[in-house]
């Protein structure tokens, strides 16, 4: 989901927004941003980010976990992998991608509620709130063009065969 939504978000910003942008380079980083979590499992964000110092030694733990995966590879394999494990220095990939990844956390929130779980407002709505303070115009134009989508039911959605 991450992947599709940061691909949509490269779209958006290269055709929308006429900014420069490769969605095939923003996908592929996206289907890997979480690889370290192989290693390192999935930290909860509100724990992740409640104190500076666990952030810092969580960030230094992943990098350890993306070098001991790169080296998991075949050397001759590395080179091409590397800059999709590794942290990346493409501040603009990075940046759709981390916006793909609230998005896709905050359609999982949606989704929770339309089928009735409450425990889910609280983090809809700090989620949608992060989405907005990042002021991306594509995450805005996914937002305002897309979301309302992932909150229709199937039978609501109105699907037409010919």
């Amino acid at each position: 989901m991450v992947a599709v939504i940061a691909h949509a978000l490269a779209v958006i910003k290269r055709d929308v927004f006429g900014r420069d942008a490769d969605p095939g380079t923003v996908a592929a980083a996206a289907l890997f941003h979480d690889a370290s979590e192989i290693f390192t499992g999935d930290m909860p964000t509100p724990i992740k980010y409640y104190d500076p110092d666990i952030m810092i030694a969580y960030k230094r733990v992943e990098v350890v976990a993306s070098k001991k995966l790169l080296e998991s590879l075949p050397p001759e394999m590395r080179k091409s992998y590397e800059p999709l494990i590794s942290p990346n220095d493409d501040i603009a990939t990075h940046d759709l991608v981390k916006a793909a990844d609230s998005l896709a956390a905050y359609i999982k929130c949606l989704e929770e509620l339309k089928t009735g779980n409450m425990e889910f407002r609280f983090a809809a709505e700090q989620t949608r709130n992060k989405l907005t303070a990042l002021e991306m115009p594509e995450v805005d134009y996914f937002i305002e063009n897309f979301i309302s989508s992932f909150e229709l039911t199937l039978d609501e959605l109105d699907f037409k065969f010919n």
